[in-house]
C-alpha cells in the first residue's frame, strides 16, 4: 500500500497540475513514512517543502525523526514554532527566503505573514483534521502551483467527502505493520474501580498509562484523585500532567520524562491526540468519553498499541448517556480490528453529514436520500460540470 500511495504522488508531482491527495491510513500505518520520501524527492527536484503539524509535541518528534532519518544526505532540515528564541526564528526566516533550508516542520508558526520561501514545491498538512479550512487555503495561496498532500488516520466528513466525489484523490494504506495487535476496548461506566485495576495491571508488565480528562480548569483535581487511587498499589506510579496551557518548556520536559519512562502515569487532555509514537504505552483510559466526537476517540486510541504487545482502552462515560453518544461509543468498539480508521470516517460522514463543501464548517447533513446516493449523485454533477 505505501508503495502504491508513492507511485501515485510520483504521478501527482509530474503533472502540470498542483496535487491534492489525502493519504487516508490508520494510526501507526506508516503516513510520516510517506511524507518524509515525498518531501526527500521534492528537495532532490531543488524545490522546498513545508511540513505542517498541528501541535509543538508532535512537530518536534517529527523534526527528531527526520534529521536521523536523512543524516548523511545533502538536505537541511528546520523546525520552526513560536516557542523558539527570536534570534532563532529569525535566523530560520532568513534561510528559508534564501532556499538554504530543504524540509522545514513547524506549527500554525509556518502559516505567519513573515514566512517566506524561495522555491516551496510541496506541503504537507499532518494531522488534516485539527486545521481549519481558512488555515490551509492561507497556505496555498503562498503559491498559486501548490503540490498539497495531507495526512489523516480519519478525515473529516468534508474532506472524505470530497475525496469520494472525486473532487480529490486519495490513498489508502489499509495493510498493518507486522505482529501489531488490535487494542482491546471497553466502554464502562466510570468506576475508581475499574482505573485502579487498568492502572495495576499495566504496571505490573512494566508498561506506561495515558489517562484522558480533557478538561483543563479541573485537570489538576483529576490528578490528585488519581493520587488517591493508586496510593495503595505496588509499585505506586510515578504521576505527570500535560496540557495545553503549560508553558512550552514544561511540556516538552514532561514528555521527554515520559519517554524516558520516569513517568508511568501520564494525565492529559488531548493533547495527546496527535501523532505521539510510545511504544511502551499500552494502557488508555478515558474519562467523560462520551464528550468526545467518534474520529477523535479513535485518534485518541490509535496513541496506544503501538508494538507487539497486547494493548487495552477504557472509555468511561456518565451513566446517562444520549443516543448519539451511545451511538459513537458502540461504532467505536465494534471497530477494534487494525485498519478501521476508514471504516471509522465513513461512519462519521454518515452519522455528521458532508459538511458545507467549499466553507469553514464541518458539519452538515447528507440529506434523506443516504450516503451512497448522495456521493454518486454529487460524482455526477462533478464531472458535468468538468465536460463543460
Amino acid at each position: 500500500d505505501q508503495l502504491q500511495a508513492l507511485k501515485e504522488i510520483k504521478q501527482d508531482l509530474q503533472k502540470k497540475k498542483p496535487m491534492d491527495r489525502i493519504v487516508c491510513g490508520d494510526v501507526g500505518f506508516g503516513k510520516t513514512e510517506i511524507a518524509l520520501r515525498t518531501m526527500a524527492i521534492v528537495a532532490g527536484s531543488g524545490f522546498q517543502s513545508a511540513m505542517l503539524s498541528p501541535t509543538t509535541i508532535l512537530a518536534n518528534q517529527h523534526f527528531q525523526n527526520f534529521k536521523k532519518r536523512l543524516k548523511g544526505l545533502p538536505f537541511k532540515v528546520a523546525l520552526l514554532s513560536r516557542f523558539q528564541p527570536q534570534r532563532e526564528q529569525q535566523k530560520i526566516l532568513k534561510e528559508l527566503a534564501l532556499g538554504k533550508i530543504d524540509i522545514v516542520v513547524g506549527t500554525h508558526r509556518l502559516l505567519s505573514k513573515d514566512v517566506s520561501f524561495k522555491r516551496l514545491g510541496l506541503l504537507v498538512i499532518d494531522d488534516e483534521q485539527r486545521f481549519g479550512v481558512r488555515q490551509k487555503e492561507s497556505f496555498k495561496k503562498i503559491r498559486s502551483l501548490l503540490d498539497v498532500l495531507s495526512l489523516s488516520a480519519t478525515p473529516i466528513p468534508r474532506t472524505l467527502y470530497m475525496a469520494l466525489s472525486s473532487l480529490r484523490t486519495i490513498s489508502l494504506i489499509q495493510t498493518p505493520p507486522l505482529n501489531r495487535l488490535p487494542i482491546k476496548t471497553f466502554i464502562l461506566p466510570f468506576s475508581k474501580k475499574t482505573i485502579k485495576k487498568a492502572i495495576s495491571q499495566e504496571l505490573k508488565r512494566g508498561g506506561q498509562i495515558y489517562f484522558l480528562y480533557n478538561r483543563v480548569e479541573t485537570i489538576e483535581r483529576a490528578k490528585k484523585l488519581l493520587e488517591k487511587i493508586s496510593r495503595s498499589l505496588k509499585p505506586k506510579p510515578k504521576i505527570g500532567l500535560v496540557h495545553a496551557k503549560l508553558k512550552e518548556k514544561e511540556l516538552l520536559k514532561t514528555m521527554e520524562d515520559f519517554q524516558a519512562k520516569k513517568i508511568d502515569l501520564l494525565v492529559a487532555t488531548t493533547i495527546i491526540e496527535n501523532g505521539i509514537d510510545l511504544p511502551n504505552v499500552n494502557t488508555l483510559i478515558v474519562a467523560e468519553s462520551n464528550r468526545l466526537g467518534l474520529s477523535q476517540a479513535y485518534q485518541i486510541r490509535g496513541r496506544i498499541g503501538r508494538s507487539h504487545i497486547p494493548a487495552f482502552a477504557y472509555f468511561l462515560h456518565r451513566e446517562h448517556l444520549s443516543e448519539k453518544a451511545r451511538e459513537r461509543l458502540k461504532v467505536l468498539k465494534e471497530a477494534q480490528e487494525l485498519g478501521s480508521g476508514y471504516r471509522i470516517a465513513l461512519k462519521d460522514l454518515e452519522m455528521r453529514g458532508a459538511g458545507n463543501i467549499l466553507g469553514k464548517e464541518q458539519s452538515g447533513t447528507v440529506n434523506r436520500v443516504g450516503l451512497n446516493l448522495f456521493c454518486q449523485m454529487l460524482s455526477m454533477a462533478v464531472e458535468k460540470m468538468k465536460s463543460g
